[in-house]
């Protein structure tokens, strides 16, 4: 069961730090972060495009937490990832940025996160995938003032439209999955990357441990808008050049397809499980 993050206890949220900081010292967390600043990199509108830019962004990421959430499991057979419902929880003195579980904002010169169990000064949290030559977690929360997150009716707007993805399958194609993503439209994920701001406007984002909690939150969002249009599945079905379709593997698993990854259900439920939301839209 993987819940909101508002509504975890003390103890769940010890627990789920607790994992986080076992896989950092163990030195599986890094893979995770270099997984996915690869896959930034290469994935390209005018390329290949598997985890970034295309139909695939959902599912991969979907794999993607889950091998991530394995992993904790390894550690501690009670966690379960956490989701942040940033149309909800968007006040940044407030959870999840507290200083027992994910710690605050940065300080104004240089984005140092300062405060919490990720913060440098505990030296439990030191950036070894890095950007440049810091190594510590940065974040500006509203990055300044100048990001503003996701509202509900814009999430709406989104899980409204009923065409998965379209051709020419990349950053400017129209379709649910491009809005959801943010290349277009009003913008949710990518949104939320730029408000974080600090690590979570780079390639190396899961460097911020939010960025689990953020992209949980994004594949409910793929789990709602599938109950709410269940005529509508992913697209492209048929082999389409540079792009993912249906039934092929995606890089770097070999044997996991986008239809592997479509019922969320033989793995997790969502705490909001056949419910109707106001504003989310049923549960997943």
């Amino acid at each position: 069961m993987r819940k909101n993050q508002a509504t975890l206890t003390d103890a769940e949220k010890q627990n789920f730090v607790e994992a986080v900081l076992a896989l950092k010292r163990r030195g599986r967390y890094d893979r995770f972060v270099r997984t996915h600043q690869e896959f930034v990199m290469s994935d390209t509108d005018d390329g290949p495009r598997v985890a970034h830019r295309g139909p695939s962004f959902l599912p991969w990421h979907r794999r993607f937490l889950l091998d991530f959430e394995e992993e904790l499991r390894g550690i501690d057979d009670t966690v379960e990832l956490p989701y942040w419902d940033w149309t909800m929880d968007q006040d940044p003195e407030a959870a999840p940025w507290t200083g027992d579980f994910l710690g605050g904002t940065g300080r104004a010169a240089d984005g140092q996160v300062t405060t919490g169990p990720f913060a440098r000064g505990g030296g439990r949290w030191r950036i070894s995938v890095r950007v440049d030559s810091r190594d510590f977690l940065r974040r500006s929360l509203g990055a300044g003032g100048g990001v503003r997150l996701p509202t509900r009716a814009e999430l709406d707007s989104v899980l409204a439209l009923s065409t998965y993805d379209q051709s020419p399958w990349h950053s400017r194609a129209e379709g649910f999955r491009n809005q959801l993503e943010g290349w277009r439209g009003v913008n949710l994920h990518n949104r939320v990357h730029q408000w974080v701001d600090g690590h979570m406007a780079t390639g190396a984002s899961p460097n911020d441990p939010v960025f689990w909690l953020h992209h949980c939150f994004v594949d409910k969002l793929w789990a709602d808008w599938q109950r709410l249009h269940p005529d509508s599945g992913y697209l492209p079905r048929r082999p389409t050049r540079d792009v993912v379709s249906l039934e092929e593997p995606m890089r770097p698993w070999g044997d996991v397809t986008p239809a592997d990854m479509l019922d969320h259900t033989r793995f997790y439920a969502y705490d909001t499980d056949a419910e109707t939301g106001a504003g989310g839209g049923p549960g997943a």
